[in-house]
């Protein structure tokens, strides 16, 4: 029997937008882009939890604080854990998965992108992802990027405007384009 569309699209496989279950993707967007109208014009963080919440499938834990505007195409395979602060305008492209652990600060603009195309022209429509992974205390400078198979090593900074195309060890502060290894925190 042949995984669900929904299980393809996590596992990186091709999805092509003439997928016989290519219904499902859009379903969820179409949910999402509801939710995350409501919580873009949330008053409380604590109606922006509960809204993200219903966008994720995943409790939002109190400890976390999302700050409006929050952008998502889909929602359903971002998790997020405890102690995290998102500031304003963070958008996360999360087909291929996003994981923030917990104690995590992302600044304004920071663009997660777990969504890739290919490079021939004959196929670029098609979707192929990879996860994200941010580890504990980790901290995401405004409007850095992180591309699609990163995982952000535990302790790590990523200097504010960088672009993230490689994974980042543990403990070390990454910064340019591409992103390229500072300093180690000791």
């Amino acid at each position: 029997m042949s995984k669900d569309i929904l299980e393809r699209l996590k596992a990186g496989e091709p999805i092509r937008v003439n997928d016989p279950e290519y219904s499902k993707i859009n379903e969820i967007v179409e949910t999402t882009l509801k939710l995350s109208r409501k919580l873009n014009n949330s008053e409380t963080t604590s109606e922006v939890r509960e809204l993200l919440s219903k966008i994720t499938d995943n409790a939002i834990d109190e400890s976390t604080t999302v700050f409006p505007p929050f952008y998502t195409n889909f929602g359903k395979f971002i998790s997020i854990g405890k102690n995290v602060f998102i500031n304003h305008a963070c958008s996360f492209l999360d087909m291929g998965g996003i994981t923030i652990e917990d104690e995590v600060l992302i600044g304004p603009k920071v663009n997660l992108i777990t969504e890739n195309h290919p490079l021939d022209p004959e196929d670029r429509r098609a979707l192929v992802t990879k996860p994200i992974l941010i580890k504990k205390r980790a901290w995401i400078g405004a409007g850095a990027t992180i591309l699609p198979g990163v995982t952000v090593g535990e302790n790590s900074v990523i200097a504010a405007g960088a672009v993230v195309s490689k994974d980042v060890p543990d403990h070390t502060v990454v910064g340019g384009i591409p992103a390229k290894i500072i300093k180690t925190i000791s």
